[in-house]
């Protein structure tokens, strides 16, 4: 018996939003990189060839633009959490990752930022 394992996933979406904590970043929007990774688990192979048989990445990324684009947000953290939340509404979502880079946030790195992993609990409620 074979097991199967589906991941849908947006990588480095480029999203120009109003993030940080310093007096600097209250004033302009900085550019940010989110990935997201759902496991669908085992969830049922599409069988019509339609987009609504499986989730559509593209509302998974619309949905991490609304997001950042919301009003300034202090820490990655809040909203890679906010993401991670949204994404778990979808009952097919058995867990999820954000990463979410800041490119300039440090001046002798590449990024910094942070990642998350929510698993869902089962409850129907969230």
């Amino acid at each position: 018996m074979s097991i199967r394992q589906s991941t849908i996933f947006v990588r480095g979406l480029r999203v120009d939003a109003s993030i940080g904590v310093y007096p600097h970043e209250h004033e302009s929007t900085q550019p940010i990189f989110i990935d997201v990774q759902l496991d669908l688990g085992n969830t049922p192979p599409p069988v019509e060839d339609r987009l609504g048989e499986t989730i559509d990445y593209e509302a998974v990324a619309n949905q991490a633009k609304a997001l950042a684009k919301e009003g300034h947000v202090q820490l990655v953290e809040t909203l890679a959490e906010r993401l991670a939340n949204w994404c778990l509404e979808d009952p097919r979502v058995k867990a999820v990752t954000v990463r979410i880079e800041k490119p300039n946030a440090l001046a002798a790195a590449d990024a910094a930022g942070v990642e998350i992993t929510r698993v869902c609990d089962g409850k129907e409620t969230r």
